[in-house]
């Protein structure tokens, strides 16, 4: 398929209201129920129109990114004995006829990314999205056809969508079936197409949806919408929105599975004498009480007040992890209240002691890396 901004002959920085004028141009005069000799280009304009008028897709287009949808059939789909048939005599094998084809199909799955911040992730929220998709169009109501006026029977295939003809090959004469050339396969033509909609069925329309973000969701979590993508051509059903989430880190808390940590520093005096601390958490004030002799990188568990769980009830922890600060700066007093406190402590000339690893900040970290 040529480039789409050459399928519409518009330049790469067309605005989308020039993108639509082209379709529309263009689609009156390729559509197959006006010249079924077209339907191969209709389909490529159609294509680009579909892909420049939605501005994530053209995005995506205009960086090289493939446009692949949700579930579409590749290269690794089944390849069967009817699928020979059609590829060599263009129809199924036996003659069998299938009927006129729906003009309606279902639309296609889109994929829309919104920003958390960690307070939605934790209690979730509700948030509004505006999505640019295809909806029914409401001049002809999805039929396809200028107000008035309604389809009419192919004069070619009779309304059956299918034509016969007996061709040679390697296995004699064979009867083959394949779609109407005259109608594209939907046994019925549209003389006179919806100006609107160009005989599409649905138009492009900016709507505004609100999603619910449930807690305990985190980066790369997807919510389903059914039904909330765009409609199908001749208005056919819509397809699925799914919207994934991308958590923003917090400047205090880090997140670690439904727990959260974050860390408190404590002067010397006050962990070497205890003392009650107010530590500011997402549910408010909440009081930690740090017993006399706190070591740097003892935690304090405040349960309940981590991430809510995504599938069940519940909450995870806040793990408050203690930062014992040791003075810098001292004037003479208070150097001269420490030297004292060092000498009725023996400990002017403190030697340093190994210690084994299995205790101290280390292996409590170990410990908390391992979940012991």
């Amino acid at each position: 398929m040529s480039d789409h901004y050459e399928a519409l002959g518009v330049p790469r920085d067309a605005s989308t209201e020039d993108i639509k004028k082209a379709y529309r141009k263009l689609a009156r005069k390729l559509h197959p129920d006006v010249n079924p000799g077209e339907a191969e280009r209709f389909k490529d304009v159609s294509a680009a129109y579909d892909v420049l008028s939605n501005p994530e897709k053209r995005r995506a287009y205009d960086r090289g990114e493939s446009l692949g949808g949700f579930g579409g059939g590749g290269a690794g789909a089944g390849f069967g004995f009817s699928d020979i048939f059609e590829t060599f005599f263009g129809g199924a094998a036996g003659g069998g006829g299938r009927g006129p084809a729906s003009r309606a199909r279902r639309g296609q799955d889109a994929l829309v990314r919104v920003e958390v911040d960690l307070r939605d992730a934790v209690f979730g929220a509700d948030r509004e999205l505006q999505v640019d998709t295809a909806v029914v169009c409401s001049t002809c109501q999805g039929s396809c056809c200028q107000p008035g006026t309604s389809p009419r029977t192919c004069e070619v295939c009779g309304g059956r969508g299918q034509v016969q003809r007996q061709v040679r090959s390697f296995l004699g004469q064979v009867m083959t079936t394949a779609p109407c050339p005259n109608c594209g396969g939907f046994g019925t033509t549209i003389p006179n197409p919806c100006p609107e909609c160009a005989g599409e069925g649905r138009v492009q329309e900016r709507r505004t949806l609100t999603v619910r973000i449930p807690p305990g969701v985190s980066t790369g979590t997807r919510i389903q919408l059914a039904g909330q993508s765009e409609v199908g051509f001749g208005g056919g059903p819509p397809g699925d929105l799914f919207v994934e989430v991308v958590e923003r880190d917090h400047e205090t808390f880090t997140r670690r599975g439904d727990d959260l940590h974050c860390t408190v520093q404590v002067p010397m005096t006050a962990a070497a004498l205890g003392t009650t601390l107010s530590v500011d958490t997402l549910d408010g004030s909440q009081s930690v009480d740090v017993r006399a002799g706190t070591q740097s990188g003892e935690v304090h568990t405040l349960r309940g007040l981590g991430v809510g769980h995504l599938r069940g009830g519940g909450r995870g922890d806040l793990l408050v992890h203690v930062d014992v600060q040791t003075p810098t700066r001292l004037d003479e007093r208070q150097e001269e209240l420490l030297r004292q406190l060092a000498e009725m402590r023996g400990e002017e000339a403190a030697e340093g002691r190994l210690t084994s690893a299995g205790g101290g900040v280390f292996g409590r970290l170990r410990d908390l890396i391992s979940g012991r």
